[in-house]
């Protein structure tokens, strides 16, 4: 993110209005999924036997987008940027951004399941948060640490993130193959200080106006019922 950001940045200022209307093209999904054919999540419901707070972590490209996202999700107490997939002694910005540790850009979200579930949390993923069919990357940013994926906490969140993937890729929902992974969650480990809640504090750098705050956005618009002015 850190070579492929400052690159980007530079082009749009390089070329003005021409390159901000090029960076827009590029960061809308080359796949965007058909509304009408993506699939209503399930609506929440306690799970049996459980109370409380739940975790899921996503990962789909630059964590400053996905945390954005879900933070302005209703029922979401918190989004956290951070890593997964690697091991604990590489779980640094630096040393991810090379793309060799293993780990994904990912967020660990808290939500509340009596407000929003497991499977309205997928569907915001899937149709607001990233594209599903770039593989190791999203927009100007590449490398498997930008890779989708889904880190499952248990069977339930597999079984959840398996069906609705194949019920996106029957419904043919998106022009490409899906390539998003689906993986048990080993860790979760918290980015730097500078890295959570980047939009909020920076809303008005171009990599966020350009490519993250499109997704909010996207969010209220086709999820009304789900966002929260945060």
């Amino acid at each position: 993110m850190k070579h492929s950001k400052t690159a980007f940045i530079a082009v749009l200022l390089a070329t003005l209005a021409f390159g901000l209307a090029v960076a827009c093209s590029v960061s809308t999904s080359s796949a965007e999924p058909k509304a009408a054919a993506v699939p209503v999540a399930a609506e929440p419901t306690p799970p049996a036997g459980q109370k409380g707070l739940q975790t899921a972590v996503f990962a789909g490209g630059c964590f400053w987008g996905i945390e954005a996202v879900f933070e302005h999700v209703n029922g979401v107490k918190d989004a956290v940027s951070g890593y997964s997939g690697g091991e604990a002694n590489s779980a640094t910005y630096d040393q991810v951004s090379g793309g060799d540790t293993g780990h994904a850009e990912s967020v660990k979200v808290t939500f509340d399941p009596a407000v929003v579930s497991y499977e309205q949390l997928l569907q915001v993923f899937f149709a607001v948060g990233h594209d599903p069919t770039e593989l190791n990357r999203q927009g100007p940013d590449t490398g498997t640490q930008y890779r989708s994926a889904i880190f499952y906490s248990d069977e339930a969140q597999q079984k959840a993130a398996q069906a609705y993937i194949d019920k996106l890729s029957g419904d043919k929902v998106y022009s490409k193959a899906i390539v998003t992974e689906v993986t048990p969650l080993k860790a979760f480990y918290p980015a730097e200080k500078y890295h959570q809640d980047y939009l909020k504090h920076h809303p008005n750098e171009m990599y966020i106006v350009v490519n993250d705050r499109p997704k909010v956005i996207a969010l209220k618009a086709k999820f009304p019922g789900l966002y929260a002015e945060k």
